[in-house]
């Protein structure tokens, strides 16, 4: 099943609403976002996509990428080589642009594959269930109070936890913990996500707070480089660590992290880490030294499908993660992922990919397409 063709079409997603969910990392204003979907054509007319780009962040030069560096290598290749095509253009991969491509390529052809077996990706990872409880995670609000109304709606709905990305404030960060503890009661589930902003003083002050509180996790609260910090830190504090959603590397930088005992979860997602199947290899790798691999949310709605596949084939991760709103997070898809009223996903059951893009809007809103 030769690769025919490779090709990828641009359009605009507009009136997204203004989100944060780290200092560093933001949006003002409502605006307008380019998205860009991924079609490899094989010979026998099967098609694979991805998406590639989210509500915040520029697809760059991906586009012309794609086509002229990474097209050629991919020509009169047989589709259903994953495991070949990805050690090919892995080797030489360096950093967040080259990951996030090859992550597009490889869901893309794990989409042809599914397709052309006529089952979902999970089976043909090799399913291990069908559903999982889904998370809320927040995106920085304006008051302790907003995050209060937000963890409780959510409890409401019967969603299983509710983590909170906060203004990374350590004194307002504990503050809003110790707040939305307390409205939520002792039995409900919260993590806290600090987006890789505190010093060690910082980080250590705000763990033991969030150790007090009972929080079910504590993520990212040091830059995603110093490993020398995590080890102290998670020599100090009995609440577990979750580390590397970043950087953009494959599945060789995680090594350090386990082998120095860093983190107690690891973390990665198709976009950042360079594909499914870089992702599924860091899954059993970390299963191997009893860890969890807590998948991330993927950035948009196709590569979220993506992640529930994968999820759906592996037994450590617990959860799948829903980025809040809404708004800035779901499009493009028309059958896009729910939770239901006991706060689960559901695996999809179409082949491939499973879901069903929407194409009229992508055509009516498409600024450039390139072959």
């Amino acid at each position: 099943m030769k690769i025919s063709n490779v090709k990828v079409t641009v359009w605009e997603w507009k009136n997204i609403p203004a989100t944060s969910y780290t200092k560093h990392f933001k949006s003002s204003g409502s605006h307008n976002a380019h998205l860009a979907l991924v079609t490899i054509v094989a010979e026998d007319g099967l098609e694979g996509h991805a998406f590639l780009g989210s509500s915040l962040g520029s697809i760059g030069n991906d586009v012309n990428q794609i086509i002229e560096r990474y097209k050629p290598l991919l020509i009169g290749q047989d589709a259903l080589n994953r495991e070949r095509i990805w050690q090919n253009l892995s080797t030489w991969a360096i950093g967040w642009n080259a990951m996030r491509i090859i992550g597009a390529i490889d869901i893309a052809l794990w989409d042809i594959g599914g397709k052309a077996a006529g089952i979902p990706i999970h089976k043909l990872m090799g399913s291990y269930r069908d559903s999982v409880p889904a998370y809320a995670s927040s995106a920085i609000l304006e008051t302790p109070q907003h995050y209060v109304e937000e963890a409780l709606k959510y409890k409401e709905l019967g969603w299983s936890a509710y983590k909170i990305h906060p203004p990374a404030e350590p004194l307002l960060d504990i503050k809003i913990c110790e707040m939305v503890r307390k409205a939520v009661g002792d039995d409900y589930r919260l993590m806290l996500d600090a987006c890789w902003a505190y010093s060690y003083p910082d980080a250590l002050r705000v763990g033991r707070a969030a150790e007090e509180l009972d929080f079910y996790w504590y993520e990212d609260p040091l830059p995603y480089d110093d490993i020398y910090g995590y080890v102290k830190l998670k020599q100090v504090l009995k609440i577990p660590l979750a580390a590397t959603e970043l950087p953009a590397t494959g599945p060789k930088a995680y090594a350090p992290w386990i082998m120095q005992q860093a983190t107690d979860y690891l973390r990665g997602d198709p976009v950042i880490k360079g594909g499914l199947t870089s992702c599924l290899k860091t899954a059993h790798t970390a299963e191997t030294f009893q860890m969890n691999y807590e998948v991330h949310h993927g950035g948009n709605s196709l590569t979220n499908v993506a992640n529930l596949h994968l999820i759906m084939a592996i037994r450590n991760c617990e959860y799948f993660e829903v980025l809040l709103p809404d708004a800035a997070q779901k499009h493009g898809i028309i059958n896009d992922i729910e939770v239901d009223g006991n706060g689960m996903v559901h695996a999809p059951q179409a082949p491939g990919l499973g879901v069903e893009i929407d194409f009229e809007l992508i055509n009516r809103n498409k600024v450039l397409e390139k072959q």
